[in-house]
């Protein structure tokens, strides 16, 4: 097998991230900020899903406790399950995020 790898090139991989040469970000185009694209909008987004999965599996099971016909044993479960796994995620992307600070945060300048 023949594998042959392409130069890498950093003016192309600066530009894909927006950054100018020197490390600062382009300005963006239009009216200066871009709605949605930023960090905090996808940790809220995502923070608002695992939110919204924990309701919806606690709506299940008390619609599951109350014998409502519509809802089955497994939907409920596999819900709860969703929701769990959701839950670790974030957690474990807090976890991160506070090891990173605390990393940081011990270096020397």
């Amino acid at each position: 097998m023949d594998l042959k790898l392409k130069p890498f090139d950093f003016s192309q991989a600066v530009a894909r991230a927006g950054l100018a040469r020197d490390g600062t970000p382009l300005a963006p185009s239009g009216t200066g900020a871009v709605e949605g694209a930023g960090f905090q909008s996808a940790m809220a987004q995502a923070l608002k899903s695992v939110s919204d999965q924990q309701r919806e599996a606690e709506g299940l099971q008390r619609e599951l406790q109350m014998g409502n016909s519509s809802v089955s044993l497994e939907q409920t479960m596999v819900s709860m399950q969703k929701a769990q796994i959701g839950f670790q995620a974030a957690l474990s992307v807090r976890n991160r995020f506070v090891q990173a600070y605390t990393d940081i945060m011990n270096m020397q300048v």
